[in-house]
């Protein structure tokens, strides 16, 4: 496998505003006279103050609210949204919630510009000039606060996608946002983050120190945190380091110049689109078994997290590879979640139709084109065992 660091061209241009009271600069960051589709999800932050507080900032703007988008958003719902941007003769999008909400916002921003629906851009590759956005983020997990993709459901077919619209303008981030967050909400945000890290990082060695020290440095900053924010998620400083976090793990600050990987959402993102399963639960029933039947093409760099991450020492590569996905499932057991499809209680029917679907596509994902149709399937095979 080739190790040196690949060409590439870096530019992120969200503004990002953290810290507590950081509410307060939001005015600031959006045009006067502009008419604002405000959206959000199930109304969580009706219930927790922080509409009120968004809304007190913009006094003076017109505001048009357009709550009720999905975990895993649908594309009819984006459609839904589009309308009413258009209806209203809008002019910016700000997004208060977590990562279905920026997805979905960013689908919109895209869409008010395009001739085809929703779906229509997800499957067909779709780029053109997007709405402005910005967000407020209450659910730490995704990185979409500052990062272009979006993840769109069709709930109709069963089918969930990712695609490619704009980054915010700005995002605000306030820690103190997340102290009412549930423990399964917090529990899968590190999950998601995670992943998104091992998505840069379980590859292949060799490629960047510099790559490869950041993101064990955010690997290790979860595992640290990771004990007292499953108890309670209320300490400011923990809190932050927690945003940030999620923040960094997918923000393309981590990828510059390395491979990268995706096959464990790639096959997450249909067990999500089948079952229902949220998002960070899903990719942490199938971490392990693409750990160990993708071993061979992943071996350098899974011994290299374990020395690194993991601490594990005086070892032989064999034992040091194992030893570093029980560790992984160690983690995922810590944070209340299931380390496999049978343990998450998915039926071996899902398993098998996810299996025939990629075999349909005849797709070759994940590191180097590796994750092959059957590969994917043994992957399956195993974490139904």
């Amino acid at each position: 496998m080739r190790e040196e660091m690949k060409n590439f061209t870096f530019q992120n241009p969200t503004k990002l505003i953290f810290g507590k009271g950081s509410i307060g600069k939001l005015r600031a960051e959006i045009p006067t006279g502009n008419k604002i589709l405000m959206t959000y999800g199930g109304g969580s932050i009706i219930k927790n103050g922080i509409y009120q507080q968004v809304l007190e900032q913009l006094e003076g703007y017109e505001v048009v609210p357009f709550g009720g988008i999905e975990p895993n958003p649908d594309a009819s719902t984006v459609d839904q949204a589009i309308a009413k941007y258009r209806a209203e003769e809008c002019h910016f999008i700000l997004a208060v919630g977590g990562g279905s909400v920026i997805d979905a916002s960013k689908a919109i921003a895209l869409g008010v510009n395009a001739d085809i629906s929703c779906w229509e851009m997800v499957t067909s590759g779709y780029r053109g000039n997007s709405a402005p956005l910005g967000t407020v983020l209450t659910v730490p997990a995704t990185g979409s606060e500052m990062n272009s993709g979006a993840v769109i459901s069709n709930r109709a077919t069963e089918e969930k996608y990712p695609m490619v619209g704009d980054f915010p303008r700005f995002s605000i981030l306030d820690p103190t946002y997340t102290y009412t967050l549930s423990q399964h909400q917090v529990a899968c945000g590190i999950a998601d983050t995670f992943m998104h890290t091992l998505e840069q990082y379980l590859t292949f060695p060799g490629q960047s120190g510099v790559m490869d020290r950041m993101a064990e440095g955010v690997l290790l900053n979860l595992l640290d945190i990771a004990p007292q924010l499953i108890k309670k998620h209320d300490d400011y400083d923990t809190a932050a380091e927690y945003m940030l976090s999620a923040t960094m793990g997918l923000n393309h600050f981590l990828s510059m110049g390395v491979e990268e990987d995706w096959l464990t959402h790639m096959i997450g993102h249909e067990v999500t689109a089948l079952t229902g399963t949220t998002h960070g639960a899903s990719l942490m029933m199938l971490l392990p078994s693409v750990m160990r039947v993708m071993v061979q093409e992943k071996r350098g760099k899974i011994i290299q997290m374990g020395h690194r991450v993991f601490g594990i020492r005086d070892l032989s590569d064999e034992a040091t590879a194992e030893a570093t996905i029980t560790a992984v499932v160690d983690f995922i057991h810590s944070l209340g979640l299931s380390a496999s499809l049978k343990e998450g209680g998915i039926d071996a029917s899902v398993a098998e139709e996810i299996a025939l679907r990629f075999e349909q596509r005849q797709l070759k994902l994940g590191t180097l084109g590796s994750g092959t149709p059957d590969k994917i399937r043994k992957i399956l095979e195993m974490a139904l065992q």
